[in-house]
């Protein structure tokens, strides 16, 4: 039986090498063209560049609580890790959080400029929808799934929350807009990656539900979190500069409440995600440690 460490270990290799098989340059016949390199150049570089694969794992995970198999859910993973790649390109342009590293690499446009950065943002984007209309799921279940995956990223989830974000630079708001702008910006993504595994694993309207509510509050969670470690983390673990929120002059969870009552709301908010799960039984056990896991993570 596999053990928690085990299973995750085994999504990622087998979500990376899908990853690889699908972005493969040789497998794009007919795109051939200096312009079509750069820009593939480019978007391997990020989205080959590592990361826990959170989304991804949370998609084939429910897919395989609400089906018994996780394959299913490689395309809608891959597609999901597309946009979340797209949407860290873009975040580290300098008209948007200007940061030079991601990873603990050089950010794209440091590495192939502000123009080749934004073009391979922009073919994520597309690529992900792309992938989810070549998928071997039934037209029912891509039409969901790309209604689902449009609405988390477009002006009614992630971009508005990356609006939102830039409008409460260096000024103060209240813990109620905190939460609205974190829950677009981040959450919705994070929704959408459990609720992409429902679909792909036909799950009925109590799981999908349960699925929602436990992404919902480990999202915030998340946040909170990242909140906390831009005060407090290890810039080397982190692989990125710490205390840019307060550089930037951003309200943030840790400014408002403090450290200790930030991580209060983090751990409350874990412990409600993982009172939905009953609905899945003792098989959750996974979902249950990787909320753990995100709460006390390092980076």
């Amino acid at each position: 039986m596999d053990n928690y460490d085990s299973l995750y270990k085994r999504y990622l290799e087998e979500f990376n090498d899908f990853l690889q098989s699908k972005t493969d340059i040789k497998k794009f016949q007919g795109r051939d063209s200096d312009g079509f390199y750069s820009v593939m150049e480019a978007i391997t570089y990020s989205l080959t560049n590592g990361g826990k694969r959170i989304r991804p794992v949370l998609a084939l995970e429910f897919c395989r609580l609400c089906s018994g198999d996780h394959t299913p859910a490689l395309d809608l993973a891959l597609a999901i890790e597309m946009i979340h790649t797209y949407s860290l390109i873009h975040d580290d342009l300098p008209c948007m959080d200007d940061d030079d590293m991601r990873r603990g690499k050089p950010s794209n446009h440091i590495v192939y400029g502000y123009a080749n950065a934004l073009l391979a943002g922009d073919g994520l984007q597309a690529l992900a929808f792309e992938t989810i209309a070549r998928s071997p799921l039934g037209d029912d279940k891509k039409v969901a799934a790309v209604t689902l995956l449009s609405d988390a990223a477009g002006p009614c989830g992630m971009v508005a929350g990356q609006a939102m974000d830039l409008e409460n630079e260096n000024k103060y708001i209240g813990l109620d807009e905190i939460k609205a702008t974190d829950t677009l910006k981040t959450g919705k993504l994070i929704t959408a990656s459990a609720l992409m595994g429902c679909i792909a694993g036909g799950a009925d309207r109590e799981k999908f539900l349960a699925a929602e509510t436990f992404a919902k509050n480990i999202g915030l969670a998340f946040q909170i979190v990242d909140d906390v470690l831009d005060v407090t983390g290890d810039e080397s673990k982190l692989g990125k500069p710490v205390g840019s929120d307060e550089i930037s002059g951003k309200s943030t969870y840790v400014t408002i409440l403090g450290v200790e009552s930030a991580m209060k709301l983090a751990r409350d908010l874990t412990t409600e995600a993982v009172g939905v799960l009953n609905i899945f039984g003792d098989d959750a056990w996974f979902l249950e440690e990787l909320a753990s896991k995100l709460l006390y993570r390092e980076n």
